[in-house]
């Protein structure tokens, strides 16, 4: 369990109600105006940091392989059932003046051929992301048992479509247990009450101690281990944990180490569109990094509303609001030249839009774009950014006469600093020499790049101690 002490509680500024927006309710209005209104006027939150490392002047750790994360993050995904059928008769039990769509209309299922579609095309891109897995999507049945509606042969095809097929490229996340009523985990049955304290997506999460919110999460991911799907951190459902975030966290940590042995434990929570508020990873609660059982969890930030065609059905959306044709334009851009992680967001519903590809083309697009006119991109899943983030902010790094000590308390691929001029004629890491390469774009694990009076060096940094010599 994490460690936890005085400053462990959340160290927020009291916010008006409005900045509780849940992320559902964020994406269903304009992000445009939501911006300013709900988190354009909120702080960077105060989450509880834990230790840091000292790390030598003059040395800068940069993103991997001095390139710009990129990574498409799905959520309402599942096996089959097309939750936006599903919940929104659950939604309009509690709030019937705010959904009064006929969702009979929407399509029940989004098929595996689309999965598959989908996932060809992303893989031939080396697109990569985190797509939900729901295990118990709006009470309709679970993904490692039966989903009433579909045979035990349909099932077990659309979980080894995920398992085998996406996986590789996707992290795979629940979204907690149901999506819509929240489950009396003692019971395994939804508790009898329909309320808005009883919503997964509203009340239900925000009142709960850690260890409480601990045992949801850990209910939620035993059926996605069941079914022989890996998970390595969470997505939470609308508003999940938006009053609670400490307990949030600490709860991933120990639902994600409990069920998985996950080493660090990541959690998507949160999007900025406000071009002013970071959208950095944020590391939490570390703790032990200078021994051989380090601690934390990783909050993963997007940077986009879902402008691709919402969880609805409802509102198509357009890809000038992610870059416009001439790569000058819209979110994207503003993030990518910060040196961001720059991580759209989606609803599953909306990318299969009501039977149709819209918001799937609207990504195609996109992607098409970003190629047009970045070339300094990295895909990677959710997972592999928080790793990377980890190392960059827990790593210690002192100053030698001829090169750095390193002490990493977590290993992380394609580790990459800049060095001031003062590392001559031959490289080395851990005693291998690194080649020299022509240009930064040409940065893999094992090289240098020397460039106006700096050096960046790229290589695989293990767990424990190491020296970057010359």
């Amino acid at each position: 369990m994490i460690r936890t002490t005085a400053l462990s509680t959340p160290l927020e500024v009291p916010q008006p109600r409005s900045a509780w927006l849940s992320r559902r309710d964020f994406l269903r209005s304009s992000a445009a105006t939501l911006a300013g209104s709900a988190f354009g006027s909120l702080p960077a939150f105060a989450q509880f940091k834990g230790e840091r490392p000292k790390q030598a002047e003059g040395v800068t750790v940069l993103n991997p392989r001095g390139r710009v994360p990129v990574s498409f993050i799905i959520d309402d995904s599942t096996c089959l059932v097309n939750l936006a059928h599903f919940c929104i008769p659950h939604f309009a039990e509690v709030f019937p003046d705010k959904y009064k769509q006929d969702w009979k209309k929407l399509p029940r299922e989004i098929p595996d051929s689309f999965v598959r579609e989908f996932g060809e095309w992303c893989g031939e891109r080396e697109i990569k992301g985190k797509y939900s897995c729901i295990p118990y999507p709006a009470c309709v049945g679970w993904i490692d048992r039966d989903m009433p509606g579909w045979s035990k042969k349909e099932l077990l095809e659309s979980v080894k479509l995920v398992r085998e097929f996406m996986m590789p490229n996707w992290d795979i996340h629940p979204e907690m247990v149901t999506h819509t009523w929240a489950i009396d985990t003692k019971t395994g049955r939804a508790y009898d009450n329909r309320d808005d304290k009883h919503l997964e997506n509203w009340e239900f999460s925000q009142n709960k101690s850690a260890d409480e919110l601990a045992n949801y999460i850990a209910y939620a991911l035993k059926p996605l281990k069941n079914a022989g799907l890996v998970c390595e951190g969470i997505t939470t459902p609308g508003g999940f944990g938006n009053k609670n975030r400490d307990a949030l966290a600490r709860a991933t940590y120990q639902a994600c180490r409990d069920v998985f042995k996950t080493e660090i434990p990541h959690y998507f929570r949160h999007l900025f569109t406000d071009p002013k508020q970071s959208v950095a990873p944020r590391v939490e609660f570390a703790a032990g990094i200078d021994g051989d059982k380090p601690e934390c969890v990783v909050s993963i930030i997007g940077c986009t509303g879902d402008w691709f065609g919402g969880w609805d059905g409802l509102e198509r959306g357009t890809v000038d609001q992610f870059i416009t044709k001439d790569g000058k334009g819209g979110r994207l851009p503003q993030v990518i030249a910060a040196g961001e992680p720059t991580i759209m967001v989606c609803h599953w519903p909306g990318i299969y839009f009501n039977g149709e590809k819209v918001g799937f083309n609207i990504f195609k697009e996109v992607v098409k774009r970003l190629n047009d006119h970045h070339k300094n991109l990295l895909w990677m899943k959710n997972s592999e950014i928080a790793r990377y983030w980890v190392a960059k902010e827990l790593t210690r790094i002192d100053k030698l006469e001829n090169g750095l000590k390193l002490q990493a308390p977590y290993a992380c691929p394609a580790f990459t600093l800049q060095l001031p001029e003062m590392a001559k004629g031959e490289i080395k890491h851990a005693g291998k020499p690194l080649a020299e390469v022509k240009q930064v774009l040409g940065l893999k694990s094992g090289t240098f790049f020397s460039d106006k009076g700096s050096v960046t060096v790229c290589f695989d940094l293990p767990k424990g101690a190491s020296a970057l010599g010359w």
